[in-house]
């Protein structure tokens, strides 16, 4: 409750329209789906995928840096990852270790004798996508520690895709069927309350001396 408080206290701090915008974004983002790049080496196209799950209401973003270290392209990101939150991890096994203690199975985004296409893929399921580097693609790891492999038809004559086209494909398709089904996808309130806090401190300015007010009046 006085959690709430505080949450609306600062809330005044914003515009109506920030305040309504956060809203709307929260009502549509969701864990049920999350995304993991395994040693991209190009770092725009790691920037990119994280753009594209803010464009399709992912929160997280998980991104390995077992080989390739580097920093998040801000201008490519545009921002993004200011309001997805961004797990890194040192290596493949942790990371994949995590996401099966989250519950989520791994889901292998490369051709494999026992991949099924895009509009065949179950999404009740929680899952995470993993998109390997630009020209090895996914670690031996991965595939052996999949529990699904989703392919992405292609009739050209080019045989691969960019990872931040493919993540945006497969997105797109399966948080629209996702939100059009009856499966418990959005953020729980705990969630999105945790949210509004994290996104209202990266909004306004002052913000500790902002709380220490609050404090002095409470």
């Amino acid at each position: 409750m006085e959690d709430l408080k505080l949450l609306n206290y600062l809330e005044s701090y914003l515009t109506e329209n920030r305040r309504k915008r956060f809203q709307k974004v929260l009502s549509q983002r969701t864990k049920h789906f999350t995304v993991a790049t395994e040693d991209v080496y190009q770092l725009h196209n790691t920037s990119a995928v994280i753009r594209t799950c803010d464009v399709f209401g992912i929160q997280e973003v998980n991104i390995v840096e077992e080989i390739n270290s580097k920093r998040i392209d801000r201008e490519i990101a545009m921002g993004a990852q200011k309001w997805v939150d961004l797990n890194r991890y040192h290596t493949t096994k942790s990371c994949i270790e995590d996401l099966k203690s989250k519950g989520y199975q791994i889901v292998a985004t490369t051709p494999h004798a026992q991949d099924c296409e895009l509009i065949d893929f179950d999404i009740s399921k929680k899952s995470c996508f993993f998109f390997g580097r630009e020209t090895e693609g996914l670690s031996q790891q991965v595939i052996d520690k999949a529990d699904s492999f989703l392919k992405i038809p292609m009739v050209g004559f080019t045989e691969s895709l960019n990872i931040s086209v493919s993540a945006a494909i497969i997105l797109q398709y399966a948080t629209s069927k996702l939100r059009k089904s009856d499966i418990k996808w959005q953020l729980t309130e705990q969630e999105i309350i945790e949210k509004r806090f994290d996104w209202i401190k990266k909004t306004i300015k002052n913000y500790d001396a902002i709380i220490e007010h609050y404090k002095s009046k409470t």
